[in-house]
């Protein structure tokens, strides 16, 4: 076996893997808020409310789906959230109504939300929803980071000729690399 150069084979690497669209995926960032506008916009009625639990009661009686976006106000992706406080547990479901409105207000007040909006920390709850998205795309990141390698490397073989299918293959199951493998994995 030749000896190999590990500094020689080493200074060939890349300091980096990211793509143009490798830090933020603004696409789906955009998707996902482009989803929940029309909610966002209807609730974007109580900044800077004088009477914030009143006006919130009457929206939420009138247009209940408004309440879908209040997970994400908070950077939670889950329909449910669950609050545990002394006078006991809760948890709100936020696509069926399963609590009264005043205590979705009561949630809204306690989790920090009426003040966000009633005392314009925020002035758009849109743009708001826009810097959420973009955070949590941003830890995203870790799983693009193995896609893109997945997909430099892949640009390497198809430059080196080899075909995808035929000579290299891309995420394969320990069953299928059996069947192409003429031996066995312990």
């Amino acid at each position: 076996m030749a000896n190999r150069d590990f500094n020689n084979w080493l200074s060939t690497m890349k300091d980096s893997i990211a793509t143009w669209t490798y830090y933020t995926d603004f696409d789906k960032v955009y998707e996902n808020v482009q989803k929940i506008k029309v909610e966002l916009n209807i609730l974007n009625s109580l900044i800077g409310s004088k009477n914030i639990e009143e006006e919130f009661k009457s929206i939420v009686t009138q247009y209940p789906n408004v309440l879908v976006v209040v997970p994400i106000l908070l950077a939670k992706r889950e329909a449910e959230i669950k609050v545990q406080d002394a006078d006991g547990s809760y948890v709100f479901n936020f696509v069926n109504m399963n609590y009264t409105v005043e205590q979705y207000a009561l949630f809204m007040r306690n989790s920090g939300l009426f003040d966000l909006l009633q005392n314009h920390i925020i002035n758009n709850l849109v743009d708001y929803v826009l810097g959420i998205e973009v955070g949590m795309d941003t830890n995203g990141r870790k799983n693009r980071t193995g896609h893109v390698m997945e997909d430099l490397v892949e640009s390497y073989l198809i430059k080196a000729g080899l075909v995808k299918g035929k000579t290299y293959f891309k995420e394969m199951y320990a069953s299928d690399v059996e069947k192409k493998v003429p031996f066995r994995f312990i």
